[in-house]
């Protein structure tokens, strides 16, 4: 198998995982006030990544990879889960896709800006056709207007974009484990002190969807997923890697209707063959350094 073709694979799996992100965390607020979510899975994951770095015996962080570190902490740890817990009180899941639908170019551009990456016009235009047709569709699903659950969404896509495209750029030489191994890590004491906070503050109700739903989130949405993620970027680039998951919105309402009994609109198969040959296009128009 091809570095390529691996990267890809491993990207496409990591969205797999990170389509379930949003019907967990519903499952997770039947339990759980939203910061004790945000709080316990973050730490939960740390617990999971710093057992992995001790038996690695993984060397610290490079001084230059700090910077980078904490972007990640702040954006994928602590901004992006808490923000889209907080949209998900009020907002359906189908209208908190919109954020993922419109994630991979906000990830792209922050890669272009970080990295010098330079994608082609045939790669913006397609990147910009799936980004309009996942958010047409997923507005379409959704009651539509701007409130403040959009206001928490538009700050979780700047956070994530962020640290998608710095944990894609660490991971091209730290072992894509590590990279948010130590995101986790680093975000710990933060996550540490808002699960005191919450649990003190917000009421608790255990059942099997409340803790199910902390649980994957700790475990697969915030590290293991990401492992997988950061490896994919790291072996196909960011901008393309990022395209890949224009399909996430699509599969995150599939869930919800599997899972969350939600109704989706005959347009989903339009959408779907859309998004998936914007996937195409992006894949086959791969970007370049700009050599100018």
């Amino acid at each position: 198998m091809s570095i390529a073709v691996g990267g890809t694979a491993l990207a496409a799996l990591a969205i797999m995982t990170f389509s379930l992100t949003f019907p967990a965390t519903v499952w997770a607020l039947d339990g759980f006030g939203p910061w004790t979510v945000t709080g316990l899975r973050g730490l939960l994951a740390a617990l999971f990544a710093g057992a992995g770095l001790l038996a690695a015996r993984a060397p610290l962080p490079a001084r230059a990879d700090r910077l980078g570190l904490a972007v990640i902490a702040v954006g994928c740890v602590l901004g992006f889960p808490l923000l889209t817990t907080l949209a998900l009180q009020t907002s359906s899941t189908a209208h908190s896709a919109v954020v993922i639908g419109l994630l991979p170019l906000a990830t792209t551009v922050c890669s272009v800006l970080r990295t010098g990456e330079r994608p082609s016009r045939s790669f913006w235009t397609a990147a910009v056709g799936g980004a309009v047709v996942v958010f047409a569709f997923a507005v379409q699903q959704s009651s539509g207007g701007v409130g403040l659950a959009d206001v928490y969404l538009f700050g979780a896509l700047v956070l994530c974009a962020a640290g998608y495209a710095e944990g894609g750029r660490l991971a091209r030489h730290m072992p894509g484990w590590q990279v948010i191994a130590w995101g986790v890590v680093l975000a710990a004491p933060a996550t540490a002190l808002i699960s005191v906070l919450g649990l003190a503050t917000e009421a608790v109700h255990l059942d099997t969807r409340g803790v199910g739903g902390l649980l994957y989130l700790a475990a697969v949405s915030q590290f293991l997923g990401f492992v997988l993620w950061y490896r994919g970027m790291a072996a196909i680039g960011v901008p393309a890697a990022s395209q890949l998951q224009l399909g996430q919105p699509l599969l995150t309402l599939i869930w919800a209707v599997l899972i969350l009994g939600e109704t989706l609109s005959p347009a989903m198969p339009i959408a779907a063959l859309g998004v998936l040959g914007c996937i195409v296009l992006t894949q086959r128009t791969r970007s370049t350094p700009d050599r100018a």
